[in-house]
């Protein structure tokens, strides 16, 4: 279920808590659409992780839930979601997810993504925290039509801020890979291992930044929206920027502060997306 993942991320270290107290499992999602409504037609749950789709949400929602509260090194969880033609979806998490100390083994995560022709997907998840001594692996995949539209917005913060944690031990290693009509138009490798914190307190790497966020918008018009993105986040108070090539919109944003990041992420969604965040972000 996770040979997707990069071999150095499973053989990197020999666990010390056997494989059976481990935590596995997963959800399989795929949507369809009919008479402009979108609704799921297959689902599938597994382990500690569940999906739920509110019926106050002014769209279809999916909200992915981790009932163990978090995850430890060897725990295992792939979330797959598939849309039919011209269905429309946004997927978020119940909460932030927590990646405790690991003992040895990695915390392996895979996500794969499929949209079809004139579909749209806003995978808006709440924040990964790290914790000191943690050790998390996470492969995100997507396979799209040339005119679909998919949005991904993920952020990490490391370390618990309110407890003055510092990630100086751990590893971290977040691999994307997104095909467009078959063909691979963003692969992208993040790879923090040893002392995250000291990488990151480099000028040139992170600056001392504490939390980080990716936004990355694929879609028809996605290049001529790069104006439009720069003024949104004119304003933040984060270090933050965009650029668009090849049909594509990156926009990154740095802090020191987890919660200016977060502030700024959402304000900038809200608009770029003319939607409100899902509920479940509070």
């Amino acid at each position: 279920m996770f040979s997707g993942l990069p071999s150095e991320i499973v053989q990197s270290a020999v666990p010390l808590v056997p494989d059976y107290v481990r935590a596995s499992g997963g959800v399989r999602v795929r949507f369809g659409a009919s008479a402009g409504r979108t609704q799921a037609i297959e689902r599938a749950e597994s382990g500690g992780y569940r999906v739920r789709f509110p019926r106050m949400a002014e769209t279809c929602e999916a909200v992915l839930i981790n009932t163990g509260g978090g995850m430890a090194g060897g725990d295992r969880m792939k979330a797959e979601f598939a849309l039919a033609a011209n269905a429309a979806v946004v997927v978020t998490t119940q909460a932030a997810e927590k990646i405790y100390r690991s003992q040895g083994a990695p915390t392996e995560i895979c996500i794969d993504l499929n949209l079809a022709s004139g579909s749209r997907l806003d995978w808006l998840a709440q924040e990964t925290i790290l914790f000191s001594g943690s050790r998390w692996g996470r492969q995100l995949s997507a396979d799209i039509a040339a005119d679909a539209s998919l949005t991904i917005a993920e952020s990490i913060v490391f370390g618990r801020v309110a407890m003055d944690e510092i990630v100086d031990r751990g590893s971290c290693h977040d691999r994307w890979r997104v095909r467009r009509d078959g063909k691979l138009v963003f692969a992208e490798d993040m790879r923090l291992d040893g002392n995250p914190a000291g990488l990151l307190a480099a000028k040139a790497s992170g600056n001392g930044a504490r939390a980080l966020a990716t936004v990355l918008h694929i879609a028809p018009d996605a290049e001529q929206r790069v104006d439009e993105a720069r003024e949104l986040l004119a304003g933040a108070s984060s270090e933050c920027g965009a650029s668009a090539w090849n049909g594509m919109l990156l926009m990154r944003l740095l802090s020191r502060d987890p919660q200016a990041l977060r502030a700024d992420l959402v304000r900038f969604l809200e608009s770029f997306r003319h939607a409100s965040m899902p509920r479940a972000w509070g």
